[in-house]
């Protein structure tokens, strides 16, 4: 076992040592006709060289998918827990358009923010 600098055992985590989920992956899958078509279309079209890059794409976006769904979620049960914790301003007729006036120049900001900055 070779050591370290401060002569620890250095351990080399090899995919044998690593919980499964962890190992590296190796997915064979085969699409249905509709999936292999649009497959088709993105090499001929050049957006994609190989099947393989198509499904790496795929996942990447799904993987993006996935993180967004979760900050809504968090974003929602944090709402929820303001809501219950009495975190929250009414607006009536008349402080609705004060609401949409701060919310224009918070938009605003967001989009240009050099400008406000």
């Amino acid at each position: 076992m070779s050591r370290r600098a401060d002569n620890e055992p250095f351990v080399r985590l090899t995919p044998a040592f690593l919980p499964p989920t962890l190992r590296e992956m190796e997915v064979h899958f085969i699409p249905d006709p509709d999936q292999e078509a649009f497959i088709r279309q993105g090499i001929a079209s050049g957006r994609y060289r190989t099947a393989e890059d198509a499904v790496r794409d795929a996942m990447a976006r799904w993987e993006e998918g996935e993180r967004t769904r979760l900050e809504l979620l968090a974003t929602l049960d944090e709402s929820e827990a303001d809501l219950e914790a009495g975190r929250f301003t009414d607006y009536s007729n008349e402080t609705l358009p004060i609401l949409a006036d701060e919310l224009k120049r918070e938009a605003r900001t967001m989009r240009h923010p050099e400008q406000h900055g």
